[in-house]
């Protein structure tokens, strides 16, 4: 984790939260898609370097995970600053579309396993 200051001294990923550990949400999985609002609210507070990094990184759709590993942060840090930028409306979330749960296409499964044998 790179996580340093310009000097080059390492900062905890603690103190990028403000001592928190846990976030005060459950909006977030790995693969929740997060989007930074444009405009930024006018009405919004000053942010630390992390949150403002985020938003840039947010200017298009991308997955938390994803996120994370752009910053090069863990993604329990992650979370706990979006957590900040979605309470404040500078950021959407929009959690992964869920699998439908129907009966497997049988014909469909068949023809795979055919395939699979003529190899």
């Amino acid at each position: 984790m790179s996580g340093g200051d310009a000097a080059g001294r390492l900062v905890r990923p603690f103190t990028l939260t403000g001592g928190r550990t846990r976030p005060s949400r459950a909006d977030f999985t790995l693969i929740t898609t997060v989007t930074a609002v444009d405009p930024q609210p006018a009405w919004a507070e000053r942010l630390q370097p992390e949150h403002t990094r985020i938003l840039k990184r947010c200017a298009r759709p991308v997955a938390v995970a994803e996120l994370a590993a752009l910053l090069d942060l863990p993604v329990s840090v992650v979370v706990i600053l979006l957590c900040d930028l979605l309470e404040e409306s500078r950021i959407t979330a929009r959690p992964p579309h869920p699998v439908s749960r129907s009966t497997p296409d049988l014909e469909l499964l068949q023809k795979v396993r055919d395939g699979l044998g003529r190899l």
